[in-house]
């Protein structure tokens, strides 16, 4: 039997860069097919407006594709583990590779000095959202093959970590950390800081 997952939380990066390449996508497979109609009026060969036509309405078809699956890519929390999903990886993270989680705006992140000015435009628009970056003691793939799937801007820097932008990150963060501790005992670190917490509060 499946294991039941939480919320599914659309990945706000992935819909983002989607939603600028299709319509780039699809505006050069319609100037492809324009192309085409020209050079036939032209009265060139069939085979080379054929051949135009054909590729700008396949390109134009990977531009419609691109913008079905832009919404596709999500994070859900599950019992034991948090699935990081786009329509290329699926990627299960348990909860106890985990070390810390923080959260910080993609624009202290990502400042744009600090990227290249093809990622500096991305980043704008997204630059007040409230990211959750989770740190863990290793990836299960390696950040080298995780990047051939997921865009530079899930990783900060080097060490083993993934930034989670969701629109409702409040609500995500809450719900994860719900299924994480609500599966299993809670560290005992977290344990013993809980607990002289509670020995200072005063007694009735």
């Amino acid at each position: 039997m499946a294991a039941k997952g939480g919320r599914r939380y659309p990945l706000v990066v992935f819909t983002h860069m989607m939603s600028r390449w299709w319509t780039a996508v699809f505006a050069l497979g319609l100037a492809l097919v324009g192309l085409a109609w020209a050079i036939r009026s032209w009265g060139f060969e069939q085979w080379r407006w054929t051949a135009f036509a054909a590729l700008g309405g396949l390109i134009a078809c990977t531009g419609i594709v691109i913008f079905l699956i832009r919404k596709s890519a999500y994070a859900q929390p599950f019992g034991d583990y948090l699935r990081v999903a786009t329509p290329f990886l699926r990627m299960n993270i348990s909860y106890k590779r985990f070390r810390r989680t923080s959260t910080a705006s993609m624009g202290a992140l990502f400042p744009p000095r600090s990227v290249r000015r093809s990622l500096a435009e991305i980043v704008e628009p997204l630059a007040k959202m409230t990211a959750v970056v989770i740190e863990v003691n290793a990836l299960p793939m390696s950040q080298g093959v995780l990047r051939l799937f997921l865009s530079p801007l899930f990783f900060k820097d080097k060490s083993p970590h993934i930034v989670i932008l969701v629109s409702d990150w409040m609500r995500f963060s809450a719900e994860m950390d719900s299924c994480r501790h609500g599966g299993g005992d809670v560290p005992k670190a977290e344990h013993r800081r809980d607990i002289s917490i509670l020995s200072k509060l005063p007694k009735k």
